[in-house]
C-alpha cells in the first residue's frame, strides 16, 4: 500500500517545537510515524506514543527509523491532560483514521481518545479524526484545531469546524485523479500541501 507522505504544517510555530504524535495501530499511525519523521528532519521535536505496535514490516521499519532518528517513545499515555497541555504545544492524531471501524471502541484506541477529547493545545488530525465516521462526520469523536486531509477530504471533512484544513495530495498518480474524480487544489511552487 501507498502511503501518502507527510510533511511539517505551516500552521506550526518555529518557537513551539514540542509536538506528541499519538499513533494507532493501523495505517493511520504508520502515517504517524512518518509524519514524526519529517517532523523531525524540519527541526520540531516529536515525542511518538504508539501503544500497539503492528506486526507489518513496513509499520516496524518506520518505527526503527524514528529509533534511529533519536525520537522518544512514551511508554504510556498521561491520562492527567494538564502534563500534555504542559509537555507539547500540539499533538498529532494518527490514532484510528479512516479504518475507524475496525478499531473503533477496542483498548487502547478508546482510552487515547478519552484523553485526547479533553486536550486544551491544538490537535491536528491526519486524514480523518479519532473517533469520526468518514461518511457522516463526528460521532462524538475528538474536535481537532487542524485537519489534513490525505489524497482528497473525505465526505466527514464537511463537519470540521477547525482553524484550518489542508490536503496533502500532491504525488496522485493522474489515473487515480480520474478514477475518483478529484479535483486536486493547486499546489503553489513546490508545497506538498495546501490550505483549502
Amino acid at each position: 500500500s501507498h502511503l501518502p507522505q507527510a510533511f511539517p504544517l505551516p500552521s506550526l510555530p518555529r518557537k513551539a517545537p514540542t509536538v506528541l504524535v499519538v499513533c494507532g495501530p493501523a495505517q493511520n499511525g504508520a502515517i504517524g510515524l512518518v509524519c514524526a519523521r519529517h517532523l523531525r528532519i524540519f527541526d520540531y521535536e516529536p515525542t511518538i506514543f504508539y501503544p500497539k505496535r503492528s506486526p507489518d514490516p513496513l509499520y516496524r521499519d518506520f518505527t526503527t527509523q524514528c529509533e534511529k532518528m533519536d525520537i522518544p517513545f512514551l511508554s504510556y499515555l498521561p491520562t492527567e491532560v494538564q502534563l500534555i497541555n504542559d509537555a507539547y504545544n500540539a499533538v498529532v492524531d494518527a490514532v484510528l483514521g479512516a479504518e475507524a471501524e475496525v478499531a473503533e471502541g477496542r483498548e487502547p484506541c478508546a482510552a487515547i481518545l478519552a484523553t485526547l477529547k479533553h486536550i486544551r493545545i491544538p490537535i491536528v488530525s491526519l486524514d480523518v479524526p479519532s473517533g469520526w465516521d468518514m461518511e457522516s462526520g463526528s460521532t462524538g469523536g475528538i474536535s481537532p484545531d487542524v485537519l489534513v486531509s490525505l489524497a482528497a477530504p473525505k465526505e466527514c471533512a464537511r463537519r470540521f469546524l477547525g482553524r484550518q484544513h489542508f490536503v496533502a495530495g500532491r504525488f496522485l498518480p493522474y489515473d487515480v485523479q480520474k478514477k475518483f474524480e478529484l479535483n486536486p487544489p493547486e499546489y503553489p511552487g513546490t508545497e506538498c500541501v495546501v490550505a483549502l
